[in-house]
């Protein structure tokens, strides 16, 4: 230590602790986890404890590559396939609405052969946000459109409007707003309400504790000669405030593509990857030579560390975040800030990832640095 600079003392250790998250206390530290080319990756994003969305999307886009396709269609087809499913209110058609009741998506996509990206936000009326982003991409000599000027390009473009807020997430909607406040207008149902199928299964998947969950897919793949591309499509954290816009959309955010050294995509706490461009981070850290995993794992730990007004009494993340990495030689890593969630019944869901590549696609256990503790009934 140099002469004349205090070292903390006892007082500052002890208030640092109360203050700073735990220590992760698990972080698996696999070998790099390597695919014959080509092979994508991507979110899980279970709709049920046997369905996977994610898993549908790698299949759909690894068949797409091996057929000699184009790599932004294969990423682009693979998230369709997720954005038309009204099964996954997380993204697209029968995305939970904002607080207002309207559905608005956002999503992004880059071509590593170009560097070119694209993307939209506050999205409304348009069931495939990311074949706008796309759009945006080729078509124009701009990176971002929002709001009302990006349901003007997509009409522009031929899409049609649609109304996206289908019954159950209207009904899960109105659930929520009943539940806000015992001050407002509004009223609950009664215990008939909880019985309704669709009220039903929201409690199910997602609890009564947490009930603003975000949910997106990421999508990434790199090509038998290595050529790089991904998307990141969503309709955002559930509830949010009309406009509000999460890291999806944003390019070094929720999506970054470098054709000479990888991609990655992200999903969960969105505001806390906008503040460390968590996705650019994850690529540069492997540009500097460290693996899919090392790279996600070293970027939520920066992510955890800041997040102060995002932590329970203990020190630990309140969050969940997720990133999905691969590198140019097509090894790659699902990394997250915990194993896995507690659902309304008890029973824990493993955080996990898709691949697909010439061994098939299948699901695989996200890396992670914390366990999640089980809550106390």
């Amino acid at each position: 230590m140099a002469r004349g600079v205090r070292g903390p003392t006892r007082r500052d250790i002890i208030r640092s602790a109360a203050i700073l998250p735990v220590v992760a206390q698990v972080r698996t530290r696999a070998p790099a986890r390597a695919a014959s080319l080509p092979v994508v990756i991507a979110s899980a994003n279970m709709k049920s404890p046997t369905e996977s969305g994610g898993l549908n999307a790698v299949r759909k886009a690894w068949e797409i590559l091996a057929a000699g396709g184009d790599p932004v269609d294969a990423v682009v087809s693979g998230v369709n396939l997720v954005e038309n499913d009204p099964d996954d209110v997380t993204v697209g058609y029968g995305g939970i609405p904002n607080e207002e009741g309207v559905v608005q998506l956002d999503a992004s996509v880059m071509d590593g052969r170009t560097m070119k990206a694209g993307a939209v936000g506050a999205l409304e009326r348009i069931k495939n946000p990311s074949k706008v982003a796309r759009l945006v991409m080729e078509r124009t000599n701009r990176v971002f459109v929002v709001g009302e000027g990006a349901l003007k390009f997509a009409k522009a473009h031929g899409f049609a409007e649609e109304n996206l807020l289908t019954e159950r997430s209207r009904k899960i909607w109105l659930y929520w707003k009943e539940k806000l406040s015992g001050k407002d207008d509004w009223m609950p149902a009664g215990n008939e309400e909880e019985k309704d199928p669709d009220i039903r299964w929201y409690i199910e998947k997602y609890g009564v504790e947490d009930f603003r969950p975000q949910g997106t897919i990421n999508c990434d793949a790199v090509t038998a000669s290595g050529d790089i591309v991904g998307t990141t499509t969503t309709c955002g954290l559930f509830f949010k405030i009309p406009g509000r816009l999460g890291d999806s959309p944003v390019i070094g955010a929720g999506l970054y593509v470098d054709n000479d050294v990888g991609a990655c995509g992200s999903t969960g706490w969105g505001e806390g990857n906008l503040r460390s461009c968590g996705s650019h981070t994850v690529v540069e850290m492997m540009r500097q030579g460290k693996s899919p995993e090392e790279a996600a794992l070293k970027t939520l730990e920066r992510i955890v560390a800041f997040a102060k007004d995002n932590r329970e009494s203990s020190g630990r993340p309140k969050f969940q975040t997720v990133f999905y990495a691969v590198n140019k030689r097509g090894e790659y890593a699902g990394a997250s800030v915990y194993d896995g969630a507690y659902g309304s019944t008890g029973r824990f869901s493993r955080a996990k990832f898709a691949v697909a590549d010439s061994s098939g696609a299948r699901l695989l256990e996200t890396a992670y640095l914390f366990k999640k503790e089980k809550p106390s009934r």
